[in-house]
C-alpha cells in the first residue's frame, strides 16, 4: 500500500476531494493530514473522513525534526500539498525528494512565487487581463513554485470574469485533475 501524507492549513475542500477519491482504492492510501494551524477547518474534515491529523507550529516545522520523525514513524511514501502555505524547508525536501507534489491555481511560471496564493493569484490574472488561467501541479523544492512542472490544465478566462468567477473555473479544475495525477505520480513510486 503506498501511503499519502497531505498537507494543508485551511478549510481543506482539495484535502477531502483527495481523501475521497483515494477512499477504496485497494493501492493507494491517504493515512494523515498535517496542519499547521489547530483552527483550520480541514481538521474537522479530517475526523469527519477518520483520517489522522498532526498539527505542528512554524518553529516545530522549520527548525526542528518533529514532522519528518512524524512523517517516518508513519512510513509515508508521497507527501501533497494541498493548499499549503510554507515553503517547505529542505531536509524534508532532501528526505523526500521527486516525493512531494503541490498544486498552484495558475499557469505557472505565471503568478506564482512568494505570497502567490488564493484569490491573489485570481486578482492578478483579472487584472492583467489573461485570457486562460488555469492550474499547474508541480515537484516540490526548497523554493516557493519552483519545482518541475508534472501537469497543467487550462480555462478559459472572459474579459467579464472577477477573481471569484476565476476562482471557480480553477476550483474545478482542481477537483477534476489533482486526485488522478496524485494516483498517476504514487504509482510511478513502486
Amino acid at each position: 500500500m503506498i501511503k499519502i501524507a497531505l498537507f494543508a492549513s485551511g478549510s481543506g475542500t482539495n484535502a477531502e476531494n483527495i481523501a475521497n477519491y483515494f477512499k477504496d482504492s485497494k493501492e493507494i492510501e491517504v493515512t494523515t493530514i498535517l496542519c499547521s494551524s489547530p483552527t483550520a477547518y480541514v481538521l474537522t474534515r479530517a475526523k469527519k473522513l477518520n483520517i489522522p491529523t498532526f498539527v505542528f507550529n512554524k518553529q516545530e516545522f522549520m527548525h526542528t525534526d518533529k514532522v519528518l520523525n512524524y512523517l517516518t514513524e508513519q512510513q509515508i511514501d508521497l507527501i501533497v500539498l494541498a493548499g499549503f502555505l510554507w515553503l517547505v524547508p529542505s531536509s524534508l525536501v532532501a528526505r523526500y525528494e521527486g516525493r512531494i507534489i503541490n498544486i498552484h491555481p495558475a499557469l505557472m511560471p505565471k503568478h506564482c512565487g512568494k505570497g502567490m496564493y488564493g484569490m491573489k493569484v485570481h486578482q492578478e490574472v483579472v487584472a492583467e487581463h489573461d485570457n486562460i488561467s488555469g492550474i499547474t501541479i508541480h515537484q516540490v523544492n526548497e523554493k516557493f513554485d519552483d519545482g518541475s512542472i508534472i501537469f497543467q490544465a487550462t480555462c478559459p478566462v472572459c474579459p467579464s470574469d472577477t477573481a471569484e468567477d476565476v476562482a471557480t473555473k480553477v476550483h474545478e479544475l482542481e477537483y477534476a485533475h489533482f486526485p488522478r495525477i496524485i494516483h498517476e505520480v504514487a504509482l510511478k513510486l513502486r
